[in-house]
């Protein structure tokens, strides 16, 4: 049984949705800072949506995309196709992960902290050195340098810690909703 701090399943997906959306923000935030301290001269709406004019050039979410569509339909995809496939993919792939937060973190009796998120986002980068190199996108995670994995664990870190903290928010503010309905309905009924 649901005690009334618990969110419904559908309100655990869908604020998991809405924090993987913040939590995807946040890591491209910080990769956007990173290559701006390297010398990057993109500002950031221009480097977040940079074109992508092949798929040798699509990024790892996008070469997934390409992968399922391609294999549903059963038709290659054109390069003209790799730009919305693959912002499409890192977009939902940073929702899907929010909502799979969302479903854990929901079927909490007490609602976690945001500070939860930060262990979720370390699990989502080791899920990507256990599922990329199985589609061949990625090498073995010991063939890569420790400053490599470092330097992929923050983001994802960041990710979590968003998604986390957004997830804790949208439940304080469901909490005070029903806080402020209950009184109210009492209130006129009483």
């Amino acid at each position: 049984m649901r005690t009334p701090k618990q969110l419904t399943p559908l309100g655990a997906i869908a604020s998991g949705l809405a924090a993987g959306l913040a939590g995807t923000a946040c890591m491209d935030t910080v990769r956007f800072l990173r290559q701006r301290r390297a010398g990057g001269e993109r500002n950031p709406l221009r480097w977040e949506f940079a074109p992508v004019r092949t798929w040798q050039e699509a990024p790892d979410p996008g070469q997934v995309g390409k992968r399922l569509i391609e294999g549903f339909t059963q038709r290659e995809l054109p390069d003209a196709a790799a730009w919305p496939v693959s912002t499409f993919m890192h977009w939902s792939y940073g929702a899907a992960y929010g909502a799979l937060y969302g479903v854990l973190a929901g079927s909490a009796r007490k609602p976690p902290s945001g500070v939860y998120g930060v262990p979720f986002g370390a699990v989502v980068w080791i899920g990507d050195y256990i599922t990329l190199p199985i589609a061949g996108l990625y090498e073995p995670i010991w063939k890569y340098d420790r400053r490599t994995l470092v330097d992929d664990l923050g983001p994802h870190l960041a990710y979590g810690a968003a998604t986390g903290t957004v997830f804790w928010i949208l439940g304080k503010a469901r909490t005070v909703r029903v806080r402020t309905h209950r009184t109210h309905r009492a209130h006129v009924n009483g």
